[in-house]
């Protein structure tokens, strides 16, 4: 005796659920028929900020210009400073009644990095400029190591 679920298998393959709620004409496992490939665009092979670079390009909001020969710069403009974070003052006022033990939470000092990273690119007569915020520390080396390739590539 069988019930609902439970059907016999049918000759040819393994049905999972009621019949009819497979995949029409298309068997499990092979992947759906592609369609006929288009030739593609070449990607970008490196992002500064909205300035983008493909080989022999470079793709402002701006517009485009030739990759061949462009002067890129980049210029820091961050601050760092160091503060007291808030949770020091805390401890330091909760701890104040015990031997003014608490006192030794002012010394804990937060760096703090603000700021942004100019990236310039001057090809054939035109100019775009490029504001990159900075999130901390290794911002600016990291934009200069893009900076470096996309000049590799310029002077290619």
């Amino acid at each position: 005796m069988t019930g609902p679920y439970q059907q016999q298998p049918v000759p040819g393959g393994p049905q999972y659920g009621p019949p009819g709620t497979g995949p029409s004409g298309q068997q499990y496992g092979l992947p759906a028929p592609m369609p006929a490939t288009v030739p593609q665009q070449p990607g970008f092979l490196i992002a500064i900020g909205d300035i983008a670079v493909s080989e022999g390009l470079i793709t402002t909001p701006s517009g485009s210009f030739p990759l061949r020969g462009a002067i890129w710069t980049a210029t820091d403009m961050s601050q760092s400073s160091e503060r007291t974070p808030p949770y020091a003052i805390v401890l330091a006022i909760l701890f104040l009644p015990f031997c003014f033990l608490g006192l030794l939470f002012l010394l804990i000092k937060q760096k703090v990095v603000a700021g942004y990273v100019q990236v310039t690119v001057n090809s054939a007569g035109r100019f775009h400029s490029a504001m990159i915020a900075v999130r901390n520390e290794s911002t600016f080396p990291m934009v200069m190591h893009q900076v470096n390739y996309a000049r590799t590539l310029s002077a290619m």
